[in-house]
């Protein structure tokens, strides 16, 4: 709260009507410890986007969500398989817009 205002690129998907989003370092990357413990915002192409995170714990779910990853970035090699992790599906959130 009394930080500075930091920025990251993160690779979001949209499936089952929702979008979500992984922390490619786990549990130990600092956005994903920021949002899972505070509301956060997207900046989508210049627009701000309100957002709480709800962590996901349906694994069915995770399994799309790593397909999602799959069509999406396909193109991203080893990043890609980075993000297919079994410790990084772990970190999904779903992203809910405040406001």
């Amino acid at each position: 709260p009394k930080g500075a205002v930091h920025r990251v690129p993160i690779w979001v998907v949209v499936t089952d009507g929702a979008a979500f989003v992984a922390s490619v370092n786990a549990k130990k990357g600092r956005w994903y410890r920021e949002l899972a413990a505070r509301d956060g915002a997207l900046i989508v192409e210049r627009r701000r986007i309100a957002v709480h995170a709800v962590p996901i714990t349906d694994e069915r779910l995770a399994e799309r969500i790593s397909e999602a990853y799959g069509r999406k970035y396909k193109r991203s090699g080893s990043a890609l398989a980075s993000m297919q992790r079994p410790e990084v599906l772990a970190t999904i959130l779903r992203l809910e817009v405040l406001g």
